[in-house]
């Protein structure tokens, strides 16, 4: 199923609708100021597992998750005064911060080390969403086995739409790139991954 919600004004019927969705334990596609994303909550072992399988991902590899906001981060990661000040210059933004997580995150969500990568994008209707939902959100790229991003919802729809409970229709996506990763959890901070968003800021840290 795709359902279109408009990027500046997203409709409360719809938004509560693709959280109900979450709710029952579907897996869903999303947009976010980088690429689309594929979803589920956080909490649902059973629906976590389904990205696994649709993403033929490695399962020592840990996804990431999407926060509504600071607040709501620092339940599921231990954030220093540090921490928070980075958080707060870049966030929302293209960007996905490494920090330790709490006993709030499920096992299956961290790495060996404890930590968790957590993003609060800059996108209306992950925002309403996230709020109408109430608990984080996975985040993973909606790429094919060779890496292909697709930034088209309707294409995302055909491809992959029968293995998907909903296809968020946020609009085509024509500056998509994946988020820049910053370890938070070193000192100073470092760059597991250069994408979109200036990371120059933690160059010369």
């Amino acid at each position: 199923m795709m359902i279109s919600i408009n990027s500046d004004n997203p409709q409360s019927r719809l938004i509560n609708l693709a959280a109900d969705i979450l709710r029952d334990g579907g897996v869903i596609v999303y947009p976010t100021d980088t690429i689309y994303g594929i979803g589920c909550n956080v909490f649902n072992k059973k629906a976590i597992e389904r990205i696994y399988i649709i993403k033929q991902k490695d399962r020592r590899e840990p996804l990431s998750f999407i926060c509504p906001d600071l607040k709501n981060v620092s339940k599921f990661a231990q954030v220093s005064n540090s921490d928070y000040k980075i958080m707060k210059k870049f966030f929302p933004g293209p960007y996905t911060f490494v920090l330790r997580g709490t006993r709030l995150v499920p096992k299956l969500m961290l790495t060996k080390r404890k930590t968790v990568g957590i993003r609060i994008p800059e996108n209306k209707i992950c925002y309403e969403l996230l709020q109408a939902f109430g608990n984080p959100v996975v985040s993973t790229s909606v790429t094919m086995g060779n890496d292909e991003i697709l930034n088209d919802p309707y294409e995302i729809e055909e491809r992959m739409g029968k293995i998907l409970d909903l296809v968020i229709d946020g609009g085509i996506l024509l500056d998509y790139e994946a988020s820049s990763v910053i370890n938070l959890t070193t000192d100073p901070p470092t760059i597991l991954r250069r994408g979109k968003g200036d990371v120059s800021y933690f160059e010369y840290y």
